[in-house]
Parts: C-alpha cells; sequence; structure tokens
C-alpha cells in the first residue's frame, strides 16, 4: 500500500463491526445514510455491507474502496467521516478497520523489509501463482467432497467447494507459497534482506 502520491493504487478500507443487537435498525439506517455521504468524496468506488447471520453476535463488514491511499486518507479524516462515527458510538459495541490493497495481493505474505511499503508483486506473478495454487486444491475438493456433495443441488455444492479452496488458500496455501517464493515474488527485497 503507498501512502503518499495522488497516483497509487485502488486501496480497500475493511471494517468489521459488532453492533448492539437491539440496535440493528438503527444501525442499517445510519450505514446508508454514511455510504451516501462517501460517495460524495473524490475517488469513491463502491460499498458493500456483509450482514450478520448470527443474530446474537450481530457482526457486519463494511468494505469501502477507494481509487487510491490519499482520497481514502481524505475520507477518513473529513469532519464528515468523524461525525458519522461519533453517532455511531451508541450502537456499536465494537469496530476494528484495516486498509488492504486490492486483488490478488490479499492472499500474499508481505516479506519482512526495512521499507515502510513493500512493491507488490507484478501482476503475472500473482496469475501465475494462482493458477497453481487454484488449479489443484479444486481438484482436491472435487476429491475430497464430491462424496459428501451427492445430491445436493449444484450451485450449492459448487459454493461449498469454493469455501473449501478460499479456506485454505487463506491459510495455510498462499502464506506458505509466498514464503517459500518470497525471492521470485519479492526480488528486490529479497536482495536487500541479504545484505
Amino acid at each position: 500500500m503507498q501512502t503518499s502520491g495522488q497516483h497509487s493504487d485502488p486501496i480497500t478500507l475493511v471494517i468489521s463491526e459488532v453492533v448492539e443487537p437491539n440496535r440493528i435498525e438503527e444501525y442499517e439506517a445510519w450505514t446508508k445514510e454514511v455510504n451516501q455521504a462517501a460517495q460524495q468524496f473524490a475517488g469513491f468506488i463502491g460499498v458493500d455491507v456483509i450482514r450478520p447471520r448470527d443474530h446474537q453476535y450481530p457482526e457486519y463488514v463494511v468494505i469501502v474502496k477507494f481509487d487510491n491511499y490519499e482520497h481514502c486518507k481524505d475520507w477518513l479524516t473529513s469532519s464528515v467521516y468523524q461525525n458519522w462515527m461519533r453517532k455511531s458510538k451508541e450502537f456499536i459495541a465494537k469496530r476494528s478497520q484495516q486498509h488492504l490493497p486490492s486483488g490478488l495481493e490479499l492472499w500474499f505474505n508481505l516479506p519482512k523489509s526495512s521499507l515502510p511499503n513493500p512493491p507488490q508483486p507484478a501482476y503475472y506473478k500473482q496469475v501465475i501463482i494462482g493458477v497453481i495454487t487454484v488449479y489443484p486444491l479444486i481438484i482436491l475438493a472435487k476429491l475430497v467432497l464430491n462424496p459428501f456433495l451427492q445430491g445436493l443441488p449444484d450451485l450449492l455444492g459448487l459454493f461449498i467447494s469454493v469455501i473449501f479452496v478460499s479456506a485454505l488458500l487463506t491459510y495455510p496455501v498462499m502464506p506458505y507459497l509466498t514464503q517459500v517464493l518470497s525471492f521470485w515474488l519479492y526480488p528486490s527485497t529479497s536482495k536487500r534482506n541479504r545484505k
């Protein structure tokens, strides 16, 4: 993630919010208004809200996308955003947020480096890693899950397979592969660390 310059890569802000169970309707109305306010800011790309399935622990995940870090920072430091956050304190029990780069890099372990913002792997390298990890995991999912998925609708079976593959990709496959192949994914950082 770049922290300066107007031409950095797109950035995603992931916000996890645990809402007081008896204040869900207020939270839903508040979310719509905040999202409308965000749309007025330069660089706003979109927002997705993942709603909770467990109403005993209503955790919402809000994913906000901006075209670059500077525009995201403008939104987060604005008086508009700060006012909305103050209003939310009465019905949000817990909140955490993090900035993430966009795309496949979300699955990649960044190398240990003295640089504050190590460079992203080249796009073609991300695609190659994606193919050599996803294809075998799809075959594994087919072998392991097919006996359990017989009789289920095709789309439901596919959904379960996708969960299986995504879970393994996130941990342990991608963290392990990015560590083993860091010399190839992050060549400039690897050279610097050997010095």
